[in-house]
């Protein structure tokens, strides 16, 4: 299992070095949608906590969840920007956000494991909202195509990172570094909140 992840990380890290080296080596192709959905996750703390987060739960709950629930959140956080690249308003965004992010780190600081389901479904909730903003903030001359290829191999990334950090240690000092995070998280979540 280890061996996986260090193969995915690898691949994920050789990806993002060269996509953006590929992307500007040819004149006349739009890179600035591809360059700014990669920065994008990276830029906005609370998106950054977020999708470490999930990361973090999905590792801590091992199995199945260690893959289901960063590929729910992917591939609802990507419906959520179509939607909002389609022009479809979504409501309480903001506030979606914010509560995605307490919401996770809770989860991480509490370990908690309900049914793969419910946890898949939560997952995919708090992906919503960060999909829609996503896709709102969208340059106007970048590609849609591109930004969204951008954003979700950051998201992919942040992921990655969140269960590196469990996987990667001791069973014991990992599992107390996933939950000093979480709460780490959810009180980044909470100051967003009230700034």
């Amino acid at each position: 299992m280890k061996h996986i992840f260090k193969t995915v990380i690898s691949a994920s890290i050789s990806a993002t070095a060269v996509v953006p080296a590929v992307a500007m080596a040819h004149t006349g192709y739009e890179t600035s949608g591809l360059m700014v959905g990669i920065t994008h996750p990276f830029t906005g703390l609370d998106h950054l906590l977020a999708m470490v987060a999930v990361g973090l739960w999905a590792a801590q709950m091992g199995g199945k969840a260690t893959w289901q629930l960063p590929l729910a959140f992917i591939v609802t956080m990507a419906f959520g920007a179509g939607l909002s690249m389609l022009g479809v308003t979504v409501p309480f965004v903001e506030g979606g956000i914010l509560a995605s992010v307490i919401a996770a780190g809770l989860l991480v600081a509490f370990a908690v494991r309900f049914n793969i389901l419910l946890c898949t479904a939560l997952t995919a909730g708090m992906a919503m909202f960060h999909g829609v903003a996503h896709g709102a903030e969208m340059p106007v001359a970048a590609s849609g195509l591109s930004y969204l290829s951008g954003f979700l191999l950051a998201t992919l990334m942040l992921h990655l990172a969140g269960i590196a950090l469990i996987k990667a240690g001791k069973p014991a000092i990992a599992a107390m570094t996933a939950r000093i995070t979480g709460a780490g998280i959810a009180a980044g979540g909470l100051v967003l909140a009230v700034i």
